[in-house]
This record gives structure tokens, C-alpha cells and sequence, in this order.
């Protein structure tokens, strides 16, 4: 029980801004009466220099290393986080926060519109994923720490770390960058689309305005859960865990799920459902979407890195992972040492695909240990 007291949040919830403090995002708009959900785990030492912000990917949420509150599941990185573990909280203060859009206690789409006390639903501004970062960089403001020992994330997590780099560079020591990219390539760009056709075309979703009918586009938001979880997959993680085995002796000689990869898929989307917003997953993979790095300046990846030269990077690519393939790392890694980054690098032998930085893989956790292992010594923190 000991071990499990160790990752009990040592505090969160939801932190409310002054309407005298509000979020600007990059469409222009202002967000006012902003709202983060967030959890810390461990104590802040006595100069604040042991803060580390994890950012989640597409559909994570800030319950890093406790139990879920809708599903009651475990904390989604908890083989990462714990006694004697990379993140310890006996070391290190760790915080993660719900990014705004989502539905887990940050402002978002189901949320409720100040000026019109209704729910925003397509009312809601667009956001970026420097929106993102700006809200957590309020946040960690609030909590009264200047500068964070380490920003980890994976996937669109790794967005927003490398996007605290650009951004905050000075408020910064070191970033892992896992399983992600510096944009949104054409065939990713596809694939969300897909998934918000597919809930906008559920009759439920009622123009974006469902709350108000007391409904949800379930059908919709199942299956773009089905076809975005395809690709955190790999072929042979596939055919190794369901090949081609039936469900029961025999075809049905109809539509039902004959396959178990087809119960598989329907059993992720129905239970998606249970604990995301339809509208959330609009906004979300637009963010993602939007996400290029460089374009803000000239389009040379490098000078966006310019001010990140004293950060100590990490990047972990996986050699299965096809929805941020290796390349998409190794063209990061060129940026940031051209921009004078001190930069670790390393792709992973797995066949897990892009879901591997959440799965078994003692290579990346020797790697992200080493890595946190050293970064501490330079920071005077072991």
C-alpha cells in the first residue's frame, strides 16, 4: 500500500482564473473565466527546481497516476511514474494538466459560455497547441514555479513539449519529446478527417449544439475512436494479438463482428464514448492539425529552435510507429542541432506501433531514466 500512497495526488482539481485574466489564443479570440484541470503528485523542493509537466496526447487527460474518475482505471503512465521508477514523486513534483479543449475539467466545448450562461458547443474558439501551451505556462505560473526541471510528452503530448521549447525556452531545462512530430503530415491531416466526418455525420451531433437536446453522436465518436485507433497500431502488433481468429466457431454470413480485431475496435469505440465529448475531438485533432512548428518562421525548423540552445532535449522514435514515423523525429533532432540543442536521440526496435511509448518497453524507460538521471546532475538535483 506504501508504494501506492506514493503516487496519491498530492494535490489538483481544477484551477479558476480571474475573468481579469484571460487566455489569448492564436484565431485572435480571448478566452475569459479559464478553467485547467490538473493533478501534482510529490512535493516542490525548497527552490522550486524539481517541477516536471507531463503533457497527455489526443485523448489523455491529467489522471497520469491515479485512477481514472469515470472509468476507475489506472493512471495511463503509471509504469512510468512511481517509486524507484523515471518520475519518481519521492524526487520530483510532478504536475499534468488537462489541455483546454478537453472535457475533463478544463475549459472546452461542454463547457458553460459565460456570455451566454448556455453550453459553447461549436461557439467554442478554435485552439492551437501553443494555446495549449500557453494555458499549462499560466498554470505553473500560478503554482508559483518559474522554471520547469522537465516538460515530457508523447504523441500530441510531444507537440506541446517542443512547443514550451519554442516558446518559454528560458522557463525550461530539458524536454523529451516521445513518439511525435513538429507537424501534421497530409496523411495524419486524412485520417482526423475521417474521424470528424464521421461525427458530424451522426444525426445526434445536431449541428455541435447535442447538449442542448439532451444527446450525444455516440455512433459518430465510436467510430472515429475505431479509425484513429487503427493507426496507434502496427501490422504485426495486429496480426500477433487477433490474426484472423473468429469470435465464435464459424461465419456469421452477415455484418456482425466475425473477427476478434472487429470486437476489439467496437469495444474501443463504445467505451470512448463513455468518457469523451464528441466536440472535444473536433476541436482537439483540429489543434493537432494546425500544428507546424516551423511555419512560423519561414518555414526553417531550425530558427524556431534559435532560443532553445541551453535545453536538453530528448527524442524517442519507435521503429513501428507509422502515424509519426521515425524520419519525422530524425528531422527534429536535425533542427534542433543545427539551432546549437544539445540533443539525445534514439528510435526503438518494437513492433508496438505508435501506442509503444504507453506500453512495455524497457528500452525507452532505460533510456528516458538515463537521460531524466542525467539532466538532474546538471541541474543539481542528485
Amino acid at each position: 500500500m506504501a508504494a501506492l500512497d506514493l503516487v496519491t495526488p498530492a494535490g489538483g482539481g481544477t484551477w479558476r482564473f480571474p475573468a481579469n485574466e484571460p487566455l489569448r489564443l492564436d484565431s485572435g479570440a480571448m478566452l475569459e473565466g479559464l478553467e485547467i484541470g490538473y493533478q501534482t503528485y510529490g512535493q516542490l523542493n525548497a527552490d522550486k527546481s524539481n517541477a516536471v509537466l507531463i503533457c497527455h496526447a489526443l485523448t489523455g487527460d491529467q489522471y497520469v497516476a491515479s485512477p481514472h474518475p469515470t472509468t476507475g482505471k489506472p493512471g495511463w503512465w503509471l509504469r512510468m511514474i512511481g517509486p524507484g521508477k523515471p518520475l519518481d514523486p519521492a524526487r520530483h513534483f510532478i504536475i499534468c494538466t488537462n489541455v483546454i479543449g478537453g472535457c475533463m475539467g478544463s475549459t472546452g466545448p461542454a463547457s458553460i459560455n459565460p456570455a451566454t450562461g448556455k453550453v459553447y458547443g461549436l461557439a467554442f474558439p478554435v485552439i492551437t497547441i501553443p494555446d495549449m501551451v500557453r494555458a499549462q505556462a499560466m498554470l505553473v505560473s500560478a503554482l508559483g514555479i518559474e522554471t520547469l526541471f522537465a516538460v515530457i510528452g508523447g504523441s500530441m503530448g510531444g507537440m506541446q513539449a517542443q512547443q514550451w521549447a519554442v516558446d518559454y525556452p528560458e522557463r525550461l531545462f530539458s524536454a523529451v519529446v516521445l513518439a511525435s512530430a513538429s507537424r501534421h503530415s497530409a496523411q495524419n491531416i486524412a485520417f482526423h478527417e475521417v474521424g470528424r466526418q464521421a461525427i458530424m455525420a451522426d444525426p445526434d451531433w445536431r449541428g455541435g449544439a447535442y447538449a442542448e437536446h439532451g444527446v450525444q453522436p455516440g455512433k459518430g465518436l465510436a467510430v472515429a475512436r475505431m479509425a484513429a485507433h487503427i493507426t496507434y497500431l502496427s501490422e504485426p502488433a495486429l496480426q500477433r494479438k487477433f490474426g484472423r481468429e473468429l469470435k465464435r466457431d464459424g461465419l456469421s454470413w452477415g455484418f456482425d463482428a466475425d473477427f476478434q480485431v472487429e470486437s476489439y475496435l467496437r469495444h474501443q469505440g463504445a467505451s470512448f464514448v463513455d468518457r469523451f465529448d464528441a466536440n472535444s475531438y473536433l476541436y482537439i485533432t483540429r489543434a493537432t492539425d494546425y500544428f507546424d512548428i516551423a511555419a512560423s518562421h519561414g518555414g526553417v525548423l531550425a530558427k524556431a529552435f534559435t532560443r532553445a540552445r541551453d535545453v536538453r532535449f530528448c527524442v524517442l522514435s519507435f521503429s513501428s510507429d507509422w502515424l509519426y514515423p521515425t524520419a519525422e523525429s530524425r528531422h527534429l533532432v536535425r533542427a534542433l542541432t543545427a539551432a546549437g540543442a544539445r540533443a539525445a536521440f534514439a528510435e526503438i526496435e518494437s513492433d508496438k506501433g505508435h501506442d509503444a511509448f504507453l506500453l512495455d518497453e524497457p528500452v525507452m524507460d532505460a533510456a528516458l531514466a538515463g537521460f531524466l538521471s542525467s539532466a538532474e546532475r546538471d541541474r543539481g538535483l542528485i
